[in-house]
């Protein structure tokens, strides 16, 4: 398995030639669809077969960030504008058995989507906590400002996208709740303590039994005080994979995002060099994914292990 240790978006309904000859020669880990690439479903099956031909690899990773809310990509096939988070937390502590079962009928729905269509990994659940001063980005995005609730409905979500063998990807972490910034305009500095950091926002993520996470684009000065999560060796080693004990694949939130500080492809470097496996390029600009492709490695033998156990998982 010999991919360059990036996610690539694609522009529209369809490979262009462009981006088929960029594509093959480069081979990224993975391809990630939004909005933009999605018509209706005969459309969205023939792009994902056309990636997987490409590869020659019928489980070659094609994401989708399909949170529903205002994070609802397949809207085009079916709205679910309704289903936030949030609403799921008030469901929750409402009817907690009602909760389970209408929760499995989404998630089940939503999968069988996924499947039919060719998607296998969705970038959820969203596990940062709604704090005080959290800013609306995370809003409706996330389950409850409640750490145990947050935990315990996350582990449900990946839970019940296992079973339907879709892989999920837990975000932002270690936890995005307490900041007051959007990072895709600004970096966020949450400046909370280690104590209430580990006490509340971290915990929803700690040991989750998902296959991947997807890194914060903001500061936390308790810990480093100069670079995002995503750029950060203390937060990757110390807290990331040591306090909050996560073992899968780590993939950089999109590196395009104004968070980031420095030129796209040192944005690209500082994360894998901090110890993320995986960065993530979003916006499908040809000239961008040039340019990253050159300096990109080919993923580690970790990520090749885990990608392998995750071809396992799918069957």
């Amino acid at each position: 398995m010999n991919r360059k240790a990036i996610i690539f978006g694609v522009k529209g309904y369809k490979l262009s030639s462009k981006e088929k000859v960029f594509l093959k020669k480069n081979s990224p880990w993975g391809i990630i669809l939004f909005t933009r690439n999605i018509k209706n479903i005969t459309q969205l099956k023939n792009l994902t077969k056309s990636i997987k031909n490409l590869f020659n690899d019928k489980k070659f990773p094609i994401l989708i960030d399909q949170e529903g809310g205002r994070v609802s990509r397949l809207n085009k096939i079916i709205d679910l504008k309704y289903f936030t988070q949030f609403f799921f937390g008030k469901l929750y502590d409402k009817d907690k058995k009602l909760f389970c079962n209408f929760y499995k009928i989404y998630i089940d729905k939503v999968c069988d989507i996924l499947k039919n269509s060719g998607i296998n990994i969705n970038t959820v659940p969203v596990l940062d906590l709604l704090r005080g001063p959290s800013h609306k980005v995370i809003g409706d995005r996330s389950f409850s400002s409640n750490e145990n609730k947050v935990r315990l409905i996350g582990n449900k979500c990946i839970n019940f996208y296992s079973k339907n063998k879709i892989g999920t990807v837990i975000k932002h972490i270690p936890g995005h709740g307490k900041s007051s910034i959007d990072s895709h305009y600004n970096t966020p500095f949450i400046t909370a303590s280690k104590k209430e950091l580990i006490r509340q926002d971290f915990k929803p993520f700690k040991s989750s039994k998902s296959i991947f996470a997807m890194t914060a684009h903001a500061v936390y000065t308790a810990y480093d005080t100069k670079y995002t999560a995503t750029h950060s060796k203390i937060l990757i080693n110390k807290v990331i994979r040591n306090q909050i004990n996560f073992k899968g694949i780590i993939i950089s939130d999109d590196i395009s995002m104004k968070s980031l500080k420095y030129k796209l492809e040192e944005n690209a470097i500082k994360s894998l060099n901090a110890g993320c496996n995986l960065v993530l390029h979003c916006n499908a600009n040809l000239n961008e994914m040039r340019r990253l492709a050159k300096v990109i490695p080919r993923i580690d033998q970790f990520t090749k292990k885990k990608t392998s156990l995750f071809y396992k998982f799918l069957g």
